[in-house]
């Protein structure tokens, strides 16, 4: 398994699918927002937490498509599903590379990029906590999204429209503790409901993943 981590890891830096594209997306989103709603600080604390989650979520979603596409296109996907890992840790191994190579960047620069949104003090570490625990899901959502559209033509405009509607939840209750935690508000709910979440995604999706693809790979 370390192995492939490392390789995906290499692959996913190589392709231009690492950190540095979502970081760019992210820090994008984050500068725009001022110049369309105003210099006001007061709005821009208040809408801070909601802004900073759906830009972290949007670009997480810009690099799904090469979870699985350089493996489909080189074959590399019809050896992995016949080496003694199982399908299941293969999808899990992906999903963890695509968390390394975006999630974590994006948990790392969003405290910094709160400060461009005048976040208020107390949300900074509900905000970091908030994406630590979401951003996984996303990552594993991602990945079954990627497996249902391997192989497919234009299948990253239909896997934006697949994986976005599962995101919500992850989406709600991040955005929610954070901003509970900015206004100094009990997050007890909305957090375990985040943790509750990400712990089924990456549970259960990993084995829906691995059917999709023996399924594809047919």
């Amino acid at each position: 398994m370390i192995p492939l981590l490392k390789r995906d890891l290499a692959l996913a830096v190589r392709a231009g699918g690492g950190f540095g594209l979502g970081l760019a997306f992210f820090l994008i989103v984050v500068t725009l927002v001022p110049f369309a709603v105003g210099p006001q600080s007061e709005l821009l604390g208040r809408i801070a937490p909601g802004i900073l989650w759906l830009g972290a979520l949007l670009a997480c979603l810009l690099s799904l498509d090469r979870i699985l596409a350089l493996d489909w296109e080189d074959g590399s996907l019809d050896l992995l599903a016949t080496a003694p890992l199982p399908m299941e840790g293969i999808v899990s191994v992906k999903a963890l590379a695509h968390w390394l190579t975006t999630g974590l960047p994006l948990v790392i620069a969003a405290p910094v990029f709160g400060v461009l949104l005048n976040l208020a003090a107390p949300g900074f570490f509900w905000l970091t906590l908030s994406l630590l625990l979401g951003t996984p899901a996303l990552s594993v959502i991602g990945t079954f999204g990627a497996a249902l559209t391997v192989g497919l033509k234009r299948g990253g405009l239909l896997l934006s429209l697949l994986v976005l509607p599962l995101y919500v939840p992850t989406l709600i209750f991040g955005a929610e503790v954070a901003r509970r935690g900015a206004e100094g508000m009990g997050v007890e709910t909305p957090l375990m409901m985040l943790a509750g979440i990400s712990l089924a995604v990456i549970a259960l999706l990993p084995f829906a993943s691995a059917a999709v693809l023996r399924v594809n790979l047919r």
